[in-house]
């Protein structure tokens, strides 16, 4: 466990830490949207504009190469990071929710084909694939979870057919923390010839990640959730499976050769990269993939799980609490994401006192409405955890949830 002169030194690269809020020192508590950024992710951004500034992959001259090795630099360091087994099966999108797009608008589906997602889904999960069965004929399965959030494989497996096309499942649940078993997802899903796409939204910076040992065909995330900039992410897909897509958007890099009478694509992985990339964002990304790597991904993991330990322990204590996924009570096969309501209030009037406290918390739907739906409630207040998060901040936490009752309840 790392000592508490070692979060503080981890907290000092974070100068966002601190400001205050309504004359309260700033607690961030709300990971699981996006992360704080460090300072040598802050100083790439500004050494990019400063020094290397260019368009990429299309000049001779000195910045446009520069700018170009970099780029395919990180495309290099993503490829390790995830363990894939080539840098062209990463392809470059604004985040999380355009990779899923770049798919589902890709993909070959046709009346009568079955999609399955699940009932933990976030709403960038969902919605493409219902416009996709409205517009192809095709259907969408959803797998159910119990009360604890919790999915039903045999129920799963009562779904799946030859039929299925497409399994679009998150690793990770935003509302509730739960790590799915998506291997075992996997593996069902190819005995019927189905490709998968895993939502690792919350994973990167969080879990270990090999897409190989995984043998997931798609699997996407952004580089905001792990100490990165916003408006970047990737697609990893399997060399063969992109190949025989067709390109989401035209323009210019992803063409090889263009007449009026005929184009022809580039290929991988510019296939999917038309247009002039965020290549700040790419550049930028590689830091925070640095600083990531340097503190050591299964540290950060286990720092956290100590983390959520504790404030599941000290949030139990309050009177009307209701945590949800697993009971509550149950770290086990769970990211430092905690979701819950108090008896009587909304979860909104309570993340506006904890505002005026200077913390930090997501309240709301989560994007995550037909979850919402399921638990019979309007919304939630969520917390999240990062590694430059304390105990300290936790039992905060507590005081500032006791006072918004007492204040909420008078």
């Amino acid at each position: 466990m790392f000592s508490q002169k070692t979060i503080q030194e981890i907290r000092n690269q974070f100068p966002i830490l601190k400001k205050t809020v309504y004359s309260n020192p700033l607690v961030y508590i709300d990971n699981a949207a996006t992360t704080q950024k460090p300072l040598q992710v802050i100083h790439a951004c500004e050494n990019y504009y400063s020094t290397i500034n260019s368009n990429v992959h299309r000049g001779l001259h000195f910045l446009s190469q520069k700018a170009t090795f970099h780029v395919e630099d990180v495309r290099k360091k993503i490829q390790n990071f995830i363990h894939a087994k080539h840098s062209s099966e990463i392809i470059f999108t604004k985040g999380t929710t355009e990779s899923i797009n770049l798919v589902a608008s890709s993909i070959k589906i046709k009346k009568g084909d079955e999609i399955i997602i699940s009932y933990l889904e976030h709403h960038s999960n969902i919605v493409p694939w219902q416009i996709v069965c409205k517009k192809k004929g095709a259907l969408l399965k959803i797998i159910p979870i119990d009360q604890d959030g919790v999915l039903q494989l045999k129920d799963f497996e009562l779904l799946i057919s030859e039929k299925t096309k497409l399994v679009a499942i998150t690793h990770v649940s935003n509302v509730l923390g739960i790590v799915n078993p998506v291997k075992n997802i996997i593996d069902k899903s190819h005995e019927y010839g189905a490709l998968v796409l895993i939502d690792g939204a919350q994973v990167p910076s969080n879990l270990s990640l090999n897409v190989q040992d995984l043998n997931t065909d798609f699997y996407v995330f952004s580089a905001h959730k792990m100490y990165g900039p916003t408006g970047i992410g990737i697609l990893y897909g399997k060399e063969k499976i992109l190949d025989s897509l067709s390109p989401y958007q035209a323009g210019g890099e992803m063409i090889k050769n263009v007449s009026f009478e005929k184009t022809t694509y580039s290929d991988l992985p510019f296939k999917f990269e038309a247009g002039t990339p965020n290549i700040e964002g790419i550049i930028v990304w590689g830091s925070a993939i640095d600083f990531v790597e340097k503190i050591g991904v299964e540290n950060i993991q286990s720092y956290k799980e100590k983390l959520l330990m504790y404030a599941i322990q000290r949030l139990s204590t309050i009177d009307g609490i209701q945590l949800y996924g697993c009971g509550g009570r149950d770290y086990k096969n769970r990211l430092s994401i905690i979701s819950f309501n108090l008896s009587k209030l909304h979860c909104f009037d309570i993340g506006s006192v904890l505002d005026r406290l200077g913390i930090a918390v997501r309240t709301g739907h989560l994007c995550a409405q037909p979850l919402m739906n399921f638990f019979n409630v309007a919304g939630m207040v969520r917390v999240s955890f990062s590694i430059y998060n304390t105990f300290k901040e936790i039992d905060y936490l507590l005081e500032g949830l006791l006072k918004a009752r007492k204040f909420l309840l008078k």
